[in-house]
């Protein structure tokens, strides 16, 4: 086992002494419950090329989501899929002048 420094020391023991209680809401653990049901049969391998940016984009969504990105992508492609996520509309465009045609 890698050393861990003071602080890490402290946390762990807080951890086995019982005092740490989660902070995560009934709904956001709801919500990491049904992309762990969701991403958890894994039986179809897929290769797919991203560009770089996306790719980075969704690394950084999925970190901040406390997630793998690779969970991410699966989650998102789940949820389009069964119809739990659509596609936004773009709003309407703005008319240039009053009674004049584009």
């Amino acid at each position: 086992m890698p050393k861990i420094d003071d602080y890490e020391q402290e946390i762990l023991g807080a951890y086995e002494k019982g005092a740490l209680k989660s902070v995560a809401t009934k709904a956001e653990l709801a919500k990491f419950k049904a992309v762990a049901r969701a991403t958890a049969i894994k039986d179809k391998r897929v290769n797919i090329r991203l560009s770089s940016g996306d790719l980075s984009d969704i690394q950084v969504r999925a970190l901040k989501e406390g997630i793998p990105y690779q969970t991410l992508i699966a989650s998102v492609l789940h949820k389009y899929v069964t119809g739990q996520l659509a596609e936004q509309t773009p709003p309407p465009a703005k008319q240039r002048g009053k009674g004049r045609t584009p």
